[in-house]
């Protein structure tokens, strides 16, 4: 791999001004984005410093978003490079059907609830989490845990704060983190941004593969991050044979960190099936409000194991990063309330009748999809995604492609990841004709 001439100017004895000097370099142009860094070897010898000191100034770099580690291919200068994220296309007059977002009209109003989250003021020192939300958070996850597993909960700020921080007090730089592939956009850019090195774990109907998790462990990632239901974008659940299969396959490495993303939690339709076994030893399973309570309730709840629960907590001490009390009685007063838990129910079938009365309308046609679970659906197509995409923008239709959520998955960029559960019956089968002639004009002459 050749590195840039320019990187030969960086400077510095400590981590610090090692990271000072690279953006300043990048800031100048001299390191213009894209540009190759020096491996952590070959800087430390050139500055003469311990190789420690470039990792922590990568790290620095890396947490800062100038630059980012592609494993093999480098750590390189990202400038100001916009990474793939979920949400609205700013700016689009299209119909955005690649927005991954829950129905607006399906998320609870908090008006009632409001008048119970007012209360007295939280001071300095008090507990980080609030007695109510906690009572309820603890039930919730040991419903899924077990009652016989040492467990200890961390309020976050929402499921990718709460992954970030578990990972970055488990893991240093280029240490490896198995990620599914195709992958969750926000998973895959914490990752990236953080300097770790994603390894690719492929994904089928029943989620994250029993080969594809073992090739992991033996490729040595110290960290794992799994969907068990609802995967985004594939919307694959654990079924309880896979899960099993797993479990058995982490027996062996009971110390490596897995984290479970349940983010479709009391929306799902398919049973939840863990793949951290009763005796693994560094685990969390992470469950969010966004996609139910709405995105601006930026909460989640994390239980772990005591070790791992320690150690995030440092990651979020008193005084500076508590999730606020105001808005975990917000929170908790909307998850008790019964028109509140119904109408949550309610939006789950919603979801899942939509999504399946899609999948009905592309039967007959090129397009295939697997009925899962989730906001979006994977669609399959006979030919590459992007020349559709681009085929469907100029009938009004804005999709989202699948070499967006890959790693290594070359059969990614066959697929549309579409959100169309907000479709009525009528634009739900324009999109079908659409997207039928779309594939049809792109498709060449030898694929027919």
């Amino acid at each position: 791999m050749s590195v840039d001439v320019a990187a030969a100017q960086i400077t510095g004895r400590t981590a610090v001004e090692i990271a000072e000097s690279v953006r300043e370099l990048a800031e100048r142009r001299t390191l213009a984005p894209g540009a190759v860094l020096p491996s952590v070897r070959a800087l430390a010898e050139s500055l003469k410093v311990n190789r420690n000191t470039v990792v922590a100034a990568y790290r620095q770099l890396a947490q800062a978003g100038l630059v980012e580690s592609r494993g093999r291919a480098g750590t390189r200068v990202t400038g100001v490079r916009r990474m793939a994220q979920e949400g609205y296309a700013a700016g689009s007059v299209l119909r955005d059907v690649g927005t991954g977002n829950p129905d607006a009209r399906l998320i609870p109003d908090p008006t009632r609830a409001l008048s119970r989250a007012a209360g007295r003021p939280v001071l300095y020192g008090e507990p980080v989490i609030d007695a109510e939300l906690d009572a309820w958070a603890t039930a919730w996850m040991r419903g899924a845990v077990g009652d016989d597993r040492p467990m200890r909960l961390t309020i976050t700020g929402g499921a990718s704060d709460a992954i970030d921080r578990l990972l970055s007090q488990a893991l240093t730089r280029e240490d490896a983190v198995g990620l599914e592939d195709p992958c969750f956009l926000s998973s895959l850019n914490t990752v990236r941004l953080g300097g770790y090195r994603p390894v690719a774990i492929p994904v089928d109907e029943e989620g994250m593969t029993v080969d594809g998790l073992r090739a992991a462990l033996e490729a040595g990632v110290r960290a794992v991050v799994c969907t068990p239901r609802a995967q985004n974008p594939t919307g694959a659940s654990l079924s309880e044979a896979r899960a099993a299969a797993l479990r058995d396959v982490l027996v062996a490495h009971p110390y490596v960190l897995v984290i479970e993303d349940d983010h479709f939690s009391l929306l799902s339709q398919a049973p939840y099936h863990s793949l951290i076994g009763p005796e693994h030893r560094r685990w969390a399973l992470v469950r969010s409000v966004s996609k139910f309570l709405g995105p601006d309730m930026c909460l989640a709840v994390a239980a772990s194991d005591p070790d791992t629960a320690e150690r995030l907590a440092l990651r979020l001490s008193p005084g500076t990063s508590w999730v606020s009390h105001l808005l975990q009685r917000l929170a908790v007063a909307m998850l008790t309330d019964g028109g509140v838990a119904a109408a949550i129910e309610a939006a789950g079938a919603h979801y899942a009748d939509r999504n399946a009365a899609f999948v009905a309308r592309l039967n007959g046609t090129a397009l295939r999809a697997h009925v899962g679970d989730g906001l979006s659906l994977w669609v399959e197509l006979p030919t590459p995604a992007r020349p559709v995409a681009e085929r469907l923008m100029r009938r009004g239709w804005l999709a989202r492609v699948g070499d967006e959520f890959a790693l290594e998955d070359a059969s990614a960029m066959r697929h549309l990841r579409l959100t169309v559960h907000d479709l009525d019956d009528a634009d739900a089968a324009r999109l079908v004709a659409d997207l039928t002639s779309a594939v049809a004009d792109a498709r060449t002459p030898e694929e027919g």
